[in-house]
């Protein structure tokens, strides 16, 4: 198959590229590199790989047929989410509007990249995809969540009025390589901390509960998706929960570090509890992850040594 990828240089965008190429599909990866980066698609040079940089807030085009559309195009960190408020919004609603339409325009099947932030700071527990959320729409993390919101509105909408065929995936907490070292989530953070022997940072009590996926187990969950014949929203993510302050230790230990654990305040609408139900994604999709928590954060850890002993 021809398949377009939106947000396709950064970090899930550029595992989702490599898996397809790999599975002998041809892929056209958009990106405008506000929060992607080349080194993430480099090695798929030569390979059956087109790169295009373009902004998809903007009409997109591309040649020829197209048989998928993956919709990844979104800063999706909390400190590039601030940092950049308004494109963040303008690619969850225009950049939407127009990656529908380019999957429209080509008869294409389309998946959008949501997120568990729809669910904002859940007062359900854990998070079923019935669930509406709780979300604060004014709020620093609103131009996030309500994009992503709005996203997922207007791809059932052209899913009901156009009888495109179109998915959402609420993806949950994921790391693994290709996460920018200066990335701003927990993961990514904490690791670049204790490879440098530096305090590692909670922002709150840590008490606070997360589920990390790593990333091979998410793409395979977003493929089995845009390969099944389900329309409604579907968690892929790890159910396993544990603390913040679990995982800060867990690296810590990982690494060897000398460092110590400090606490800074809790930022604004920081959810308290993060736990996908994938009922759903295992009796539809067959599908749950596979990859440990030892094992995710080993290669995790080996990837990000080198990009600081680089640095």
């Amino acid at each position: 198959m021809r398949i377009v990828i939106t947000g396709a240089a950064g970090f899930i965008g550029s595992h989702l590229s490599e898996r397809l190429i790999d599975q002998g599909h041809s892929v056209v990866g958009i990106d405008n590199l506000l929060t992607g980066d080349l080194a993430n698609i480099a090695h798929l040079v030569g390979r059956d790989f087109v790169f295009v940089k373009h902004d998809v807030t903007n009409y997109i085009n591309v040649d020829g047929p197209v048989d998928r559309v993956y919709h990844w195009a979104s800063p999706a960190s909390p400190i590039d989410y601030l940092e950049w408020p308004i494109p963040t919004l303008k690619v969850g609603a225009l950049g939407t509007h127009n990656a529908l339409g380019l999957a429209k325009a080509k008869g294409a099947r389309f998946i959008i990249a949501s997120t568990s932030e729809v669910y904002g700071d859940p007062l359900e527990h854990p998070q079923k995809e019935s669930y509406w959320g709780n979300v604060n729409p004014v709020g620093p993390r609103g131009v996030y969540d309500e994009a992503k919101r709005f996203a997922e509105a207007i791809t059932m909408a052209y899913h009901r009025y156009h009888g495109l065929d179109a998915k959402i995936v609420r993806i949950f907490n994921t790391y693994g390589p290709r996460m920018r070292v200066l990335d701003g989530r927990a993961v990514p953070n904490f690791i670049a901390q204790a490879l440098r022997d530096e305090d590692v940072t909670i922002f709150g009590s840590g008490k606070q509960t997360r589920s990390f996926c790593y990333i091979s187990d998410l793409v395979t969950g977003i493929i089995a998706l845009m390969e099944s014949n389900v329309n409604e929203p579907v968690n892929i993510g790890n159910p396993h929960e544990m603390s913040i302050e679990e995982m800060a230790r867990a690296i810590i230990q990982m690494t060897g570090s000398k460092s110590r654990v400090i606490f800074k305040p809790l930022p604004t609408d920081d959810p308290q509890v993060r736990r996908p139900d994938i009922t759903k994604a295992r009796t539809l999709l067959g599908w749950e992850p596979k990859v440990s928590l030892q094992e995710g954060l080993t290669s995790t850890i080996e990837y990000f040594r080198t990009k600081i002993a680089s640095a």
